[in-house]
């Protein structure tokens, strides 16, 4: 993608297992963190992406590609692809400044959710507005 958020992320002692690098339930804390980011960029949040609507997410798939140390500055790239009235896949590339290298790269799949009537819901078109006037286009 080549319109696509960017966050940065140290790594920290707290991130790293007994292998001595990254954790692997560590990269969905390095993608909540840039996911984060990415929708207050926008002007909203998990809670609120418009509408009182928030999201919710119902999967998440990792690719381990490099190891990662204590002290390493990645850089998280993150775009939608294939919306839909109600799905907000989110992908995402992170990358190990120091040398470049795609370290990790994974995606989470986002449903629009209305905490009040704990139900699924429509992605609300102020935030795929939003997201279009910065990005473009979602991915497909």
């Amino acid at each position: 993608m080549d319109k696509a958020y960017s966050a940065e992320y140290v790594v920290t002692i707290g991130d790293i297992n007994y292998g001595g690098h990254l954790g692997n339930e560590r990269s969905l804390l390095i993608f909540h963190d840039a996911r984060y980011r990415f929708l207050k960029s926008l002007g909203f949040s998990e809670g609120d992406i418009g509408e009182g609507r928030g999201v919710v997410i119902v999967e998440a798939t990792v690719h381990f590609l490099k190891e990662v140390f204590v002290h390493d500055v990645l850089e998280t790239r993150v775009w939608l692809s294939e919306c839909n009235e109600r799905r907000l896949p989110m992908q995402y590339e992170v990358k190990r400044k120091t040398d470049g290298k795609v370290v990790l790269s994974g995606s989470t799949l986002l449903l629009a959710f209305d905490f009040q009537t704990r139900k699924v819901t429509r992605v609300p078109a102020a935030f795929l507005d939003a997201y279009r006037q910065v990005y473009g286009e979602p991915e497909i």
